[in-house]
């Protein structure tokens, strides 16, 4: 029998992710999957399983866990304190657990997201191909809450040696390079200039679908609203307030409104783990 985690402490938000579910937009089915793809795939790494093995995705305040059987672990992600019933283990590589016994992941010190992979990976029914949590169209699983218990997989072996990891440190100041979207001629010259000089600041109401700024707005040169468009990962969309935001993996695949600029997606881990507060400059790619 494979083991079984316990939530015993479901944190803030977590969900499962893995690789996120491409190709379906078409279906108005965005892509999800982990936010932070690069320390999802090191901590798979650290346990020998599949790089896009699913893992759990946490929010700022971790998550605690208690399998049934002896169980090998990796968090990595956002800094944060790891503890084996109350005894400090190590974060960003493997840790065993014992049936019984409970992993906390602790609040972020330093970020947004702690990733949480399980040697053998979460074993969550797939949806279109994937174990992703969708928040906007609600598939795959339900986030974690108290007393839910998740299957883990068969491990592919043995754990390997574990060596130093090169985790990213979360950023101090995110900068994102961009290149001109579709709709870019829809602001005016300032502002295009004021979107690519100014310094913005991550708001506290960014989530999965996207990140969303605090700064000058910016001032459109064409007056009305567009018909739906397709929108794509990576898309900055200027809604009626004038400030940007950045679309996430959980992003709706239309929008009505214009897309600035898209920021390629090799930059998008560092968006995911910018907290609340961080500067933020969009730069010309």
């Amino acid at each position: 029998m494979t083991a079984k985690l316990t939530t015993v402490r479901s944190g803030a938000l977590t969900t499962v992710q893995d690789a996120g579910r491409p190709g379906h937009a078409h279906l108005g089915v965005p892509r999800s999957g982990a936010l932070d793809a690069p320390a999802m795939r090191l901590a798979n790494r650290l346990l020998g399983n599949a790089v896009d093995a699913a893992v759990l995705e946490t929010t700022l305040t971790g998550c605690a866990l208690r399998p049934d059987q002896d169980v090998t672990a990796v968090v990595g992600g956002a800094p944060c304190p790891v503890t084996v019933d109350g005894r400090p283990a190590a974060w960003g590589a493997p840790v065993r657990v014992p049936a019984g016994s409970v992993l906390d992941v602790g609040a972020a010190t330093a970020g947004v997201r702690s990733y949480v992979a399980v040697a053998g990976g979460i074993a969550a029914e797939p949806v279109l191909g994937s174990r992703s949590t969708d928040l906007l169209s609600g598939l795959g699983p339900e986030p974690l809450r108290d007393g839910e218990v998740v299957a883990v997989g068969t491990p592919a072996g043995p754990v390997p040696t574990p060596v130093a990891a090169p985790w990213p440190a979360p950023p101090a100041e995110l900068v994102l390079p961009v290149r001109p979207g579709p709709r870019a001629d829809w602001f005016t010259p300032a502002a295009l200039r004021t979107f690519t000089s100014a310094a913005y600041r991550v708001s506290p109401h960014s989530n999965r679908i996207g990140l969303r700024t605090e700064g000058p707005p910016l001032e459109r040169a064409t007056a009305g609203e567009l018909p739906s468009e397709g929108m794509v990962l990576g898309a900055v969309q200027v809604p009626p307030d004038g400030r940007p935001v950045l679309f996430l993996h959980d992003h709706p695949t239309t929008g009505g409104y214009p897309v600035v600029a898209v920021v390629p997606e090799p930059a998008l881990a560092a968006a995911a783990q910018a907290a609340a507060g961080t500067p933020v400059h969009f730069t010309l790619a």
